[in-house]
């Protein structure tokens, strides 16, 4: 077996470690905060401000950033001189600030395009609010264009901050459907990154370790949002499992998730983790994904799958898609738009026949 593998985000991990920000920012002079929009006026953009003593804040960012929140940001960097970034929020404020950090008039242009990416960029500082989407050490910002309906990721080493500082206690004041849909991404990262295809033991190592993690703290961190300690490793598990994505990528519930998120405002990490317990048993007869069961302390994928579904139950997780009483036009759409690229990476074939079967048993239709 060939692999390859490559880091290039210095990593500072552990409580109030975003006091080191100063240190990082060193022989920058005008650095731009690029922020949540719910940051504003809060005392820990005050706090970002005065450690980083940033020129100007940019937070015109929704949830799932569209391509001209972009192009915004990039015009307030060019008009501000900017020479460096600090990214501070989800994955939201940091996906729009590595595209942003291009400084490019128009991101369209490589959106969706497989245009290459410049490689000259503004570095990037990410401090990531939410233990959810490793954005902070991917080299991957997952974009939306409300104009044609699009949400889908640029790849780029352009893209991988030059350091990531998470500092857990940061986590501390997300609410807990955030911090459950946040936190299930992590799984999905870290088993979508094991299964994929293009998995090597580095990234399997890690994937495994991350999705421990997950399963034995996300349900603290939900129902008691203020145990550091569960904060903590939900923490640890985001910034590992990024890594263990990165290279390998995501796979089938990833692919599924961009059109649920894009069409039905689904939120992505719960978009997600709709499909997972599904792809898990379509997965269930490749080898490795009955290694990645057992390995978490499962006999088999199916109890695996088992277990998942009860666990966004309990936390509070969409079950099934029942409520958008979706037609059969809209299912075909669904499957037409969940022919992802990131679905070739599962390593089972999907078909349209199986996508279309599974999302009519997610709508709760019976067969006629």
């Amino acid at each position: 077996m060939d692999w390859f593998y490559s880091q290039p985000v210095d990593i500072y991990f552990g409580r109030g470690k975003t006091e080191i920000l100063p240190e990082l920012l060193k022989g920058f002079s005008k650095p731009v905060i690029v922020c949540d929009s719910f940051f504003e006026g809060t005392g820990v953009l005050e706090r970002i401000r005065r450690l980083t003593g940033a020129a100007a804040v940019y937070s015109d960012i929704s949830p799932n950033p569209d391509v001209s929140e972009v192009n915004r940001c990039s015009e307030l960097l060019r008009k501000a001189g900017a020479d460096v970034i600090a990214a501070v929020g989800g994955g939201s404020a940091i996906d729009t600030a590595k595209a942003a950090s291009l400084t490019a008039e128009d991101i369209s242009e490589y959106h969706g395009t497989g245009k290459a990416v410049p490689g000259t960029h503004l570095p990037v500082i990410a401090v990531p609010t939410t233990a959810g989407t490793g954005s902070e050490v991917t080299c991957v910002s997952v974009l939306t264009d409300r104009s044609t309906g699009r949400k889908a990721p640029i790849n780029s080493d352009s893209f991988y901050p030059a350091a990531a500082v998470i500092d857990p206690e940061l986590t501390l004041t997300v609410p807990p459907a955030v911090t459950a849909s946040t936190g299930i991404d992590v799984l999905c990262h870290a088993i979508e990154g094991y299964w994929s295809i293009g998995h090597q033991p580095i990234c399997d190592a890690l994937a495994v370790h991350a999705a421990s993690l997950v399963l034995d703290h996300l349900p603290r961190a939900v129902s008691a949002p203020d145990d550091i300690n569960a904060r903590e490793k939900l923490a640890e598990a985001s910034v590992i499992a990024g890594l263990a994505f990165t290279l390998p990528k995501t796979t089938g519930a990833h692919a599924c998730s961009f059109p649920l998120t894009a069409i039905w405002g689904i939120p992505h990490g719960e978009a997600c983790a709709l499909t997972l317990d599904s792809f898990i048993r379509i997965n269930a007869e490749d080898p490795h994904t009955g290694s990645l069961a057992r390995k978490l302390g499962f006999g088999d994928p199916q109890l695996l799958a088992d277990h998942i579904a009860e666990l966004k139950k309990r936390i509070g997780l969409r079950m099934d898609l029942a409520d958008l009483r979706l037609n059969e036009e809209q299912i075909r759409e669904l499957v037409q738009k969940s022919r992802h690229p990131n679905l070739l990476n599962n390593p089972v074939e999907v078909t349209d026949g199986m996508l279309y079967e599974m999302y009519k048993r997610l709508s709760k239709i019976e067969r006629k």
